[in-house]
């Protein structure tokens, strides 16, 4: 057993949802009103000096309300879910013991689902395996693979996105590794509760609202200093880990810097990437059952959405 499986997560509380969709602002008031500290949920909010692409809670929000899993891996780190496990746990005992309640916010969909359903058994990532078929996906294209999972793995490729490359090379290099499909390893992990069963709140925008949220949150990024940003991080931690380069906007970013595009390309392609990203958060968020959607449209009021929240 390790250190995560001694720990209760479904016993949490949790508020996850849609990159832009306002969890950052109503997780501090729903904080304050259950008496919680804050852990994040989003992977790439572990990397120190990744604070506007991530969109990262201020100062100032962070002494109001304690955080935790922010800022505790250097951007040239690799990390894993197993990893993000071990960690959380920990947290999650120390803020028990101080009498306080654990509050997840973020929406790493990934993150949230091993910490409701535990971590499926599979291998260590091949990083050399994923670097090849990512050269492989950008001559044949994303459909060719699909189809080459649909070979050894109908299972998985029936239910992963045929666009979602990340995850069907994921699928394809736990095939090659243990002669397993990654569906026959997933069967528990795909075992959830019911929503009344947990506290587990999803963010529920009209597309077109979230939309414009999100370009909005991208055009500031950008004003901010994101470019700035992603060249210090070049200069202090050079070449970045394979998983703080999977962080929505900095790839796009590096390539304008090394001249592949000009920034008005690269802020449109960030745009781009994260209502992809926002998509396949949802898609995530609606197939887990342990998740509450709540509904919300026009003018984000978080004081209002913390009150009903906490009274449920």
């Amino acid at each position: 057993m390790n250190a995560s499986e001694e720990v209760d997560f479904l016993d949490c509380w949790y508020l996850t949802g849609p990159t832009a969709g306002g969890k950052s602002a109503i997780g501090l008031q729903l904080a304050q009103r259950i008496d919680a500290e804050i852990l994040s949920l989003d992977s790439m909010a572990l990397f120190r000096g990744m604070d506007i692409g991530t969109a990262k809670p201020s100062p100032a929000e962070r002494a109001l309300v304690p955080h935790h899993l922010i800022d505790v891996l250097d951007p040239s780190e690799d990390s894993s879910i197993a990893n993000y496990l071990e960690m959380a746990a920990a947290a999650v005992r120390d803020i028990r013991a101080r009498g306080k309640q654990p509050l997840f916010v973020g929406g790493t969909p990934l993150y949230l689902k091993g910490l409701l359903r535990g971590l499926t058994s599979g291998p260590a990532p091949d990083l050399d395996f994923r670097r090849t078929v990512e050269a492989e996906v950008a001559v044949i294209g994303a459909a060719a693979l699909h189809q080459r999972l649909k070979q050894v793995d109908p299972l998985s490729a029936a239910r992963i996105n045929a666009n979602d490359v990340r995850r069907m090379i994921r699928a394809l290099e736990v095939y090659k590794v243990t002669g397993q499909p990654i569906s026959h390893l997933q069967n528990d992990f795909d075992e959830g509760r019911a929503a009344a069963d947990c506290r587990v709140f999803a963010l529920d925008w009209p597309r077109a609202e979230l939309h414009a949220r999100i370009n909005r949150r991208v055009d500031q990024m950008f004003a901010n200093g994101l470019v700035a940003e992603v060249e210090k991080l070049l200069a202090h931690h050079a070449p970045l880990s394979d998983t703080a380069l999977q962080a929505v906007g900095y790839r796009e970013v590096i390539d304008h810097l090394e001249g592949k595009w000009t920034l008005a390309a690269a802020i449109e392609k960030v745009k781009v990437r994260t209502r992809q990203f926002a998509k396949r958060q949802c898609t995530w968020f609606r197939s887990l059952s342990e998740c509450r959607m709540t509904p919300l449209s026009g003018a984000l009021d978080p004081q209002r959405i913390a009150d009903e929240i906490a009274r449920q």
